[in-house]
């Protein structure tokens, strides 16, 4: 269990722990590496959002929290944060909740984070500059090891503490510095040549800021972050919103006698709701 109690509370599902072959209800659990490979992929990217919600609970020394609380904290619905716990094996207590502190050691082994993961960026222009200065990486595991750049007047100049070297030497360096994930925020040109020379090196995970497309072997996972993508996305909402949006009334109708708009403004007459949006 990852905490005691007696009362129920509604959501709560039934305790069980990682370690257990068995949980309370006699339901099988899997050993912790066949859970790490029947986790859904969308099931990742929420653990690494309750992570970080549950670390800002530790912070403020908050012990435990309820399937509840976690979920609104993480923007889901309490089911699907149950559900996704499950996968780890933690199923929460009974009048409690989960347990803060062990929830976190939990996710944490699940996503491998109990071992530093060092990553190299590849491009030192604006946006290289900012990762490689970017306080959070060291903060949750992922400090940045080594840089690479073509430019004769970047090499050996430090950014963020590090030297930057030439991309010829990835294979070297990163051997050297034991890098296990690879940052590239190169122009698009030259993005597929830095990705096979961080294959080449030995590095099986990629974070690629490129707007291209990368070829890699099947062993390597890549992952594409494209900031104008999202923009484009963001873009969409915005055009549908104002497309919703309902048109003004005519001028002509505010006179005396003139029907009244049946989406009445919610903070007027005799029950005002202070702060609320009412949308018919």
């Amino acid at each position: 269990m990852t905490a005691h109690g007696d009362d129920v509370r509604d959501g709560d599902a039934h305790a069980g722990t990682a370690a257990d072959p068995q949980s309370s209800d006699g339901i099988s659990i899997p050993e912790p590496q066949d859970r790490a490979r029947s986790i859904p992929e969308a099931a990742v990217a929420r653990l690494a959002v309750y992570l970080r919600v549950l670390s800002g609970l530790h912070e403020r020394e908050v012990h435990t929290v309820s399937s509840e609380e976690l979920a609104v904290a993480a923007g889901v619905n309490s089911a699907k944060l149950r559900k996704d716990l499950s996968y780890i094996g933690s199923y929460g207590t009974r009048g409690v909740g989960y347990e803060v502190a062990v929830l976190i050691g939990q996710i944490e082994r699940t996503l491998g984070l109990t071992q530093q993961n060092r990553v190299a960026v590849i491009g030192i222009g604006n946006l290289g500059h900012a990762l490689a200065n970017y306080g959070g990486f060291p903060s949750r595991g992922f400090p940045v090891t080594a840089l690479f750049d073509l430019d004769p007047d970047l090499m050996g100049v430090p950014v963020g503490g590090i030297p930057v070297d030439h991309v010829d030497d990835i294979p070297r360096v990163c051997a050297e510095r034991d890098v296990t994930i690879g940052a590239i925020a190169t122009p698009a040109k030259g993005a597929q040549e830095v990705c096979d020379r961080l294959v080449r090196a030995g590095v099986r995970c990629i974070l690629n800021f490129a707007p291209v497309v990368l070829q890699v072997p099947e062993e390597v996972e890549v992952r594409k972050v494209d900031l104008a993508v999202e923009m484009q996305i963001l873009s969409f909402h915005v055009a549908r919103r104002s497309q919703e949006a309902p048109e003004p009334p005519d001028s002509g109708d505010a006179g005396a006698g003139a029907p009244q708009s049946e989406n009445r403004d919610v903070n007027t007459g005799d029950n005002p709701v202070d702060g609320m949006v009412v949308r018919p």
